[in-house]
């Protein structure tokens, strides 16, 4: 576990506000797709996220708000020239370790991160050496997983 401490006090869990941006599937053709409907589809999948998010339990995480009042913004993708819409969400959430947030910041859709709570964090030489091969282990995680929807195609 990691040592943090707060003042005088030692304390485990960690408070983080994680901010996420769920975005529209990429579409080939943009007549049938107008900005309103991209937004509503940004808000739906957001929605579906946020719902997994409250429902589905995650070992080491404590969800305790969750922020949808940010607007759903629209961009231009650089590559390929194509609309796509962004709803962001706003988690605040209490991590019993610094390996358990991993999991937010390691997603596709992860923007920003503010640790809340607590001020100072001291880590070990063995903690560090763990944080670092859990986020190698989240890494390749993601890449078969990539790999396996691309060849699946």
């Amino acid at each position: 576990m990691t040592n943090i401490r707060t003042g005088e006090d030692w304390r485990l869990p960690l408070k983080a506000r994680v901010r996420l941006d769920f975005r529209t599937p990429y579409r080939k053709s943009k007549l049938f797709f107008s900005s309103n409907n991209l937004d509503k589809e940004a808000a739906e999948i957001r929605e579906q996220q946020v719902g997994l998010l409250r429902n589905v339990p995650i070992q080491g995480i404590e969800i305790e708000n969750i922020d949808l009042t940010a607007e759903v913004y629209c961009l231009v993708d650089e590559i390929t020239g194509r609309e796509v819409a962004f709803a962001p969400v706003i988690l605040t959430i209490r991590a019993d370790t610094l390996e358990d947030l991993l999991r937010f910041t390691m997603r596709d859709d992860f923007r920003k991160i503010e640790l809340v709570e607590p001020e100072e964090i001291y880590l070990q030489r063995f903690e560090l050496e763990r944080f670092i091969y859990r986020l190698n282990e989240e890494q390749k995680r993601i890449i078969q997983t990539m790999e396996r929807k691309l060849s699946g195609r």
